[in-house]
């Protein structure tokens, strides 16, 4: 999970420094984020239990994130 520990960081530190509504929808992972997250996809079949659990929460992550989006849109459509 260390590996996964500065995506955690990364998302924190977004939330931490306050939000609007479009930094949410525009909110990325770093490309070191995404490339490692593409590596332990390529070789999904061999993970170590490790890769696996950090994979599993990178996307736990992503779906909290994929929520936030929503939630952001919602809030961006009413305020129009």
């Amino acid at each position: 999970m260390s590996a996964a520990h500065p995506v955690y960081l990364e998302l924190i530190d977004f939330i931490a420094a306050g939000t609007t509504p479009e930094q949410v929808m525009a909110f990325r992972p770093s490309a070191k984020a995404q490339e490692r997250v593409e590596e332990l996809i390529a070789k999904e079949d061999h993970l170590s239990p490790d890769e696996q659990a950090e994979l599993d929460y990178f996307f736990q992550l992503e779906h909290i994130l994929r929520v936030a989006k929503a939630r952001a849109e919602q809030i961006l459509a009413r305020a129009s």
